[in-house]
């Protein structure tokens, strides 16, 4: 083992030697970029100006978490914030030197007004519903199995999908520890608790939160409840038989309870914690108090309180939960930390596909964006770039495309009525595609890195990012979203 040692040690030097060298050549500036930041961008976009392959860096820190946990476990766990830091700074680097202080201007703002309210919601979530314990013996019957999914697709739409994964996942996990093919369980909770479940309200996605802040109804998503009940419908069914197989193949019948214990729920303040961060995430989203400037990004007021109520339910929760109550969830600190980590990265190299996908007909996708016409069209392609960017910026791109195509010149307010009145099903794909597509990848949406990390923390193992992909999203869910497709977009 100590021979190995040196050889990963080396590759790992040359690994960051090689990102500084090509952060610093300036040949990762474009010819077009160079002139924008010699002359000034004469009124232009970042967007309109960067090549597509400056998203190279994000494609980088994707198959970097794809192929070295395969290839090299063990280095990946003990190196993986250094890549997730390499990668950050080959886009970095060049951005800044092209961009000067727009380009920081830029970087300040994905992380002050994106990644750290990320943060905080994922961490307030993880740490709030680390202290509400399930006692007692809860069997994971397919039976049992099949209605805690049925119940967390429910509530995800109420309690947000991050705060529905954190509420079940350790109950989910436990209920089953006794089973011995269990990773199927675990993407299954993310296809239903974490992604499809949350398209009822804008409580439950970000990208659906974002469309009532630009005036969307807060009912009107229920529009959207057939698509989900099909998808989520034929889901429940599939695993139900799966789980049904799998618990007769393996032949482990569920434990006897010899304690007696009736099924009870400890630390239940928490829940009550869990109802205040609902209510602060649905206050940001109703009152307007103004705005206040971070480092030269403009926040609003609301957001910030916002931000505040959860870190602090998430120390009140800390502080006052029995520290039992942990130890009997398992509770620990990794699959924050990794998340923190892996999304550091993924954020800073996020940024040019951002601002390509922002500049619409004017940037490098624009004959993409262009061919985006019928509904079908806006749920296909909202839905697979939700599956590998952030999926709030992709549903706004196309939830303004198609103002634009519309209802061209139309104030806002005005014309988000007019699409629902007469185009509603454009905005119906765009949502669903928005929401049930961030299932296809461990990135897709908010909580399913996280319950990958808990899972396999709790000794599950978990398949790669491609593996994921090719093993359950491919053969599973692009055939219920080509029926969704046929059955409402065509």
């Amino acid at each position: 083992m100590k021979r190995l040692a040196t050889p990963k040690g080396f590759w790992l030097v040359l690994f960051i030697i090689a990102g500084v060298l090509v952060c610093l050549n300036p040949a990762m500036a474009s010819e077009a970029v160079q002139e924008a930041a010699k002359h000034g961008h004469q009124g232009r976009e970042l967007g309109e100006l960067l090549p597509l392959w400056s998203i190279i860096p994000f494609a980088g820190i994707l198959l970097s978490i794809a192929i070295f946990p395969l290839v090299a476990g063990e280095f990946w766990h003990h190196h993986y914030p250094k890549i997730s830091a390499m990668w950050a700074l080959i886009t970095a680097v060049p951005f800044l030197i092209a961009f000067k202080g727009e380009g920081l201007h830029e970087i300040l703002h994905i992380y002050i007004a994106d990644y750290v309210p990320f943060l905080i919601l994922i961490g307030s979530l993880y740490i709030v519903a680390g202290g509400i314990l399930l006692r007692g013996t809860l069997r994971g019957t397919p039976l049992v199995n099949t209605g805690m999914l049925a119940v967390g697709t429910l509530l995800a739409s109420w309690v947000g999908t991050t705060g529905a994964a954190m509420l079940l996942i350790k109950p989910f996990l436990k209920a089953n520890n006794y089973r011995k093919t269990k990773t199927y369980m675990v993407v299954f909770f993310i296809f239903l608790v974490c992604n499809i479940g949350g398209s009822l309200t804008p409580l439950g996605d970000p990208p659906l939160f974002l469309g009532f802040l630009h005036g969307v109804p807060f009912f009107w998503t229920f529009k959207i409840l057939p698509h989900m009940l099909l998808a989520s419908g034929i889901l429940l069914v599939l695993f139900f038989l799966i789980d049904t197989y799998f618990y007769k193949k393996d032949g482990v019948e569920a434990p006897p309870d010899a304690t007696g214990e009736k099924l009870k729920v400890e630390g239940l303040f928490n829940l009550g914690l869990l109802a205040v961060i609902v209510g602060a995430v649905l206050f940001s989203g109703m009152v307007k108090l103004g705005k206040v400037s971070i480092l030269g990004v403009p926040r609003e007021i609301e957001s910030l309180i916002r931000d505040g109520v959860m870190v602090l339910m998430a120390v009140i929760s800390f502080k006052l939960t029995p520290k039992h109550i942990r130890e009997g969830n398992d509770f620990s600190w990794f699959p924050i930390q990794e998340v923190a980590y892996l999304f550091a990265g993924i954020f800073m190299t996020m940024i040019p596909a951002l601002a390509i996908l922002r500049a619409g007909e004017q940037g490098a996708l624009a004959g993409l964006i262009r061919s985006v016409k019928e509904p079908y069209h806006f749920f296909w392609i909202t839905g697979i770039l939700s599956s590998f960017l952030d999926n709030a910026p992709t549903y706004l791109t196309f939830f303004n495309t198609a103002l634009g195509r519309f209802f061209v010149g139309v104030p806002e307010h005005q014309a988000v009525h007019m699409l629902i009145a007469h185009k509603s099903l454009y905005l119906e794909a765009i949502s669903a595609g928005a929401v049930f597509m961030g299932a296809n990848t461990y990135i897709g949406n908010a909580p399913n890195f996280m319950i990958r990390s808990i899972a396999e923390e709790a000794g599950v193992p978990m398949p790669s990012f491609f593996g994921y992909i090719l093993k359950f999203s491919l053969p599973i869910l692009i055939p219920i979203f080509f029926l969704v497709t046929f059955v409402f977009f065509r």
